[in-house]
């Protein structure tokens, strides 16, 4: 479980693929803390750390982890290339505020950044994603005022459609997260809210 909230930046060391499955190198700021089997958000992909590797004279300490196929196949991570950025999160502490909105680290579907356009220092995105109705009374749509996570971070939408939103993005959050390597044509990880899933699945039963 993870909030949306982004720790950090990871770059991609390395990429090895392995049949269907991709095994991803990658350094962080965080690297020395992490554990055997332990889950982090990758653009918002839950993924178990799989390898530690110590740093040496010439390269930082890594870490390694697996995407199958599914994975790839419903996020932007086949499409990561080595020396990208990705947004990492390590998973909730329950003793914490929840800062964004519950995440689960289980991408829904790809979108695509229709437009980018600055404000007084921040940003707004617009993204569109790939409409079904059947997906949509399943949950898969966005809500004004509501919460979506976009490569991992929790936003608020606002203008939305039946197939596209839109985000303001601070400076900080710019500044901190991959979202300062968005342009259009960018392919990102969505999530929608799991309380709009639960509310359609219940309305489907009754």
């Amino acid at each position: 479980m993870f909030s949306g909230i982004v720790e950090k930046m990871a770059r991609v060391v390395a990429i090895r693929k392995d049949r269907g499955n991709i095994d991803f190198t990658l350094t962080c700021d965080f690297v020395n803390e992490l554990s055997i089997d332990q889950s982090v958000a990758h653009n918002g992909v839950c993924l178990t750390v799989v390898k530690l590797i110590e740093a040496t004279a010439t390269t930082p300490a890594c870490y390694v982890v697996t995407a199958m196929q599914e994975t790839l196949l419903r996020s932007n991570l086949g499409l990561l290339q080595v020396g990208d950025l990705v947004n990492v999160e390590r998973s909730m502490l329950l003793n914490e505020r929840l800062d964004g909105h519950i995440v689960q680290g289980h991408v829904d579907q790809t979108a695509v950044c229709t437009d980018k356009r600055e404000a007084d220092g921040s940003w707004y995105f617009t993204f569109e994603y790939e409409y079904s109705k059947q997906m949509a009374q399943r949950g898969y749509f966005t809500v004004d005022k509501g919460s979506v996570c976009v490569n991992g971070v929790s936003l608020t939408v606002c203008e939305p459609t039946q197939n596209s939103f839109t985000v303001g993005i601070i400076p900080y959050t710019f500044e901190n997260t991959n979202f300062c390597k968005i342009e259009k044509g960018t392919v990102v990880n969505l999530e929608f809210d799991i309380i709009g899933k639960y509310v359609s699945r219940l309305h489907q039963l009754v």
